[in-house]
């Protein structure tokens, strides 16, 4: 069943990415500037912040087989209406179509996990699901410039799509909620507002926002970093984009198995996650050196560190939902927080795009090594206890008289 998440992130990052190695050509081709090109991957991160907070809850209501498809027909064929641009507005609102359907991954993911995962498998099960953003990401780079250079940019988009088809009917056909936890998951969770008001979701929310815009920078703006400031052509970034999600697919699996031989070594879950987190913030900060040589191998080898300490960090984060809150809330509060993730992701991409204009790529990478330690902070010092939150746990059933 994990394999089902793992494919569906491949092929979420497969769509995600093609945009970005295609992106010196269509650029070119529909005269985009930096800041217009921060326009378009703002417009993905503005319906991605929305949507992940209507998604999650939605897949909790709807049960994680009907959610997870929803999710994937939305942005499948999406990400084949991009074969319809004509310029950067119907670019821009065809990448908000996508946001709108992706956003309900990462949910519908972790539902998963909750539903067949053990608190000690957790981060590894969330790490393996995960690792196909990284695999996406790898993969993406020569497969995208494959079809791009044999059948055009418009075939490649709808070919990609096509893929998010072929795995639906699969997982309508296949998908099934373990019979021991049918009756927790099937009951509705809280109003979104009223998990909202618990610290935790709040801080995990807020932690988030400074998270993950690093990684967005990475798959969105690299492709276009190693043809401006090292003047790769289109072929090179094929052979050359996907070094840094090759460390990233390790962090997820490293990320996991960490946590749980700390936990199966008698560490708390609690300190155990945190510890974890707190090594692959740290290795983050390594998008600095980054900034600072000329030489585009090193700087590729620190990019690829830092990428490597976001996926075991949020491989954990991941997992925190399921450690204190119930099985049918997990979709509801990650779509929470993944709405901090969306709204970081929008105002940076921006940022991005205007800082690079103005000041060049070096910057940019500071600001992207010193950002993940806010996020660092907020979870060891504001998030509370991973512990199961009283108040939401399910009530035992009245003994019969």
């Amino acid at each position: 069943m994990i394999g089902f998440a793992f494919l569906a992130t491949v092929i979420n990052y497969l769509d995600r990415q093609a945009l970005s190695v295609m992106a010196p050509e269509l650029r070119e081709k529909f005269h985009m500037s930096n800041e217009a090109y921060g326009y378009v991957l703002s417009a993905f991160m503005l319906a991605y912040t929305i949507s992940n907070g209507i998604s999650g809850s939605l897949v909790d209501r709807l049960g994680t087989r009907l959610g997870y498809a929803a999710c994937m027909a939305v942005w499948s064929t999406a990400g084949i209406l991009h074969s319809l641009t004509v310029g950067t507005w119907s670019l821009a609102g065809f990448r908000f179509l996508l946001g709108v359907g992706e956003a309900g991954n990462w949910p519908s993911a972790l539902k998963v996990v909750s539903e067949w995962f053990p608190a000690r498998e957790r981060a590894l099960a969330c790490g393996i699901f995960n690792s196909g953003a990284a695999i996406g990401a790898i993969a993406a780079p020569p497969l995208v410039t494959w079809l791009y250079l044999c059948h055009g940019w418009a075939t490649t988009f709808v070919v990609l799509g096509l893929t998010g088809y072929v795995w639906l009917i699969c997982w309508w056909f296949l998908y099934q909620t373990p019979v021991r936890v049918r009756a927790e998951v099937a009951t509705p969770p809280p109003p979104p507002w009223r998990l909202f008001q618990t610290r935790f979701v709040s801080v995990l929310t807020l932690s988030k926002v400074f998270l993950d815009p690093a990684w967005y920078f990475y798959i969105f703006w690299f492709p276009q970093y190693l043809k401006s400031v090292h003047h790769f052509d289109v072929a090179q970034i094929g052979m050359t984009a996907w070094i840094p999600f090759v460390t990233a697919d390790l962090g997820n699996l490293v990320g996991g198995w960490l946590t749980g031989q700390l936990i199966r070594g008698g560490m708390p879950t609690s300190r155990a996650r945190k510890t974890v987190v707190a090594i692959f913030a740290l290795l983050m900060t390594s998008a600095i050196p980054a900034a600072l040589t000329s030489n585009v191998w090193v700087a590729v080898a620190f990019i690829s560190v830092a990428t490597f300490g976001y996926t075991g960090y949020n491989t954990n984060a991941l997992a925190f939902a399921p450690d204190v809150f119930p099985r049918n809330m997990v979709g509801s509060i990650w779509g929470l927080a993944s709405m901090g993730a969306g709204f970081g992701g929008m105002i940076f991409s921006w940022l991005s795009g205007r800082m690079i204009d103005l000041y060049g790529y070096k910057p940019v990478f500071i600001g992207y090594g010193i950002i993940p330690l806010i996020s660092l902070a907020l979870v060891l010092f504001a998030l509370g206890p991973l512990q199961p939150l009283a108040e939401f746990q399910p009530k035992p059933a009245p003994e019969k008289p």
